[in-house]
């Protein structure tokens, strides 16, 4: 019964803590370094924030609505950008004949 309590114990404060920092947000940093002889060679930055997804979008966090791997919207998104890409491509074209006559 002692075992119990003590499980239902540690589930409630995990519960809680996910619940806070879903909630609230916690970011963690930091940058490795690799170096020779004091001449750095690499430096990685590392950036991560967990949180909760509607936490995310309120602080501005959206990237994988406009991914294309992750995202059917981002695809329509992908589709008008290659179209609009398109455009100016001929455009330029256009420009570069009239230029050269």
């Amino acid at each position: 019964m002692a075992d119990q309590q003590v499980v239902q114990s540690n589930t409630s404060n995990l519960v809680d803590v996910l619940e806070k920092v879903l909630d609230k947000g916690v970011v963690i940093a930091g940058d490795i370094t690799v170096g020779i002889a004091d001449v750095e060679l690499l430096t990685i930055k590392i950036r991560l924030i967990v949180a909760s997804v509607d936490k995310a979008k309120e602080i501005g966090l959206d990237w994988w609505e406009s991914d294309p791997y992750l995202s059917s919207k981002a695809d329509s998104n992908t589709k008008r950008l290659q179209e609009e890409n398109e455009q100016l491509q001929k455009r330029l074209e256009l420009l570069e004949q009239k230029m050269s006559d």
